[in-house]
């Protein structure tokens, strides 16, 4: 697995409090979870795995390159799923969305022809590949979303409240396809049964990792803060 270094990171925007501050900590377990209420920073935190936050002071590193210069490099290593998954469907229909992502590696047509129809088949989107893709359920909309980032075949997939918009039935659809997903998987959840059997959960609070541990000691460690 990866090694992702967070060393004495510390971020505001703007001229707010700060965000994350003091934080270092190395991952490499094959399923983390990060949890905190809002604004604790555990999205920031997340974002900052692939440079899309780079930390005003301190440094974030993927196997020894850093967010502030080799982000390129690492997005190739790690893939981001965003809460609402209309922030990254960008074509027209569903088998171009999957498409999308792959241009970057340079593939030969029939490369990317294949890689396509099969994330579609893994997915249960083959019959949805040429539908408009805004015309989609949330649930579909947040397997294209999965779909669209590993058919990249990235090392490590980073999902930020990938749940939060959906009904327990798809909830239920995307925790199975997560849990047989094999990469790393850095999970950020407010639903704290998605963490049963996940090797090590943070917990984030007023900006800084205040816990750190197995799934159901970190869980009690944020219970005790919320109540």
């Amino acid at each position: 697995m990866p090694l992702i270094e967070f060393a004495e990171v510390t971020h505001t925007f703007g001229d707010g409090p700060a965000v994350l501050e003091d934080v270092s900590v190395s991952l490499q377990e094959r399923r983390i979870g990060i949890i905190g209420g809002n604004g604790s920073g555990k999205s920031t935190f997340v974002r900052m795995i692939n440079g899309l936050v780079v930390p005003e002071t301190g440094t974030v590193k993927v196997d020894g390159d850093s967010t502030a210069n080799q982000a390129r490099r690492i997005r190739r290593k790690v893939g981001f799923c965003f809460t609402n998954p209309d922030s990254q469907i960008v074509m027209p229909t569903v088998a171009e969305d999957v498409a999308f992502g792959l241009r970057r590696l340079r593939l030969a047509k029939n490369d990317v022809q294949q890689r396509v129809s099969g994330i579609l088949a893994t997915y249960g989107l083959t019959e949805l590949a040429d539908r408009p893709a805004h015309t989609l359920s949330g649930g579909q909309k947040q397997l294209l979303a999965l779909a669209s980032v590993v058919v990249t075949e990235p090392e490590v997939l980073v999902l930020d409240e990938p749940t939060t918009l959906l009904d327990l039935s798809n909830e239920q659809r995307i925790r199975r396809e997560i849990e047989q997903l094999d990469l790393q998987v850095i999970l950020v959840t407010h639903h704290l049964h998605l963490l049963d059997g996940f090797d090590r959960v943070l917990v984030f609070h007023g900006g800084r990792l205040v816990a750190d541990d197995h799934p159901d000691e970190a869980r009690a460690a944020y219970r005790k803060l919320v109540t």
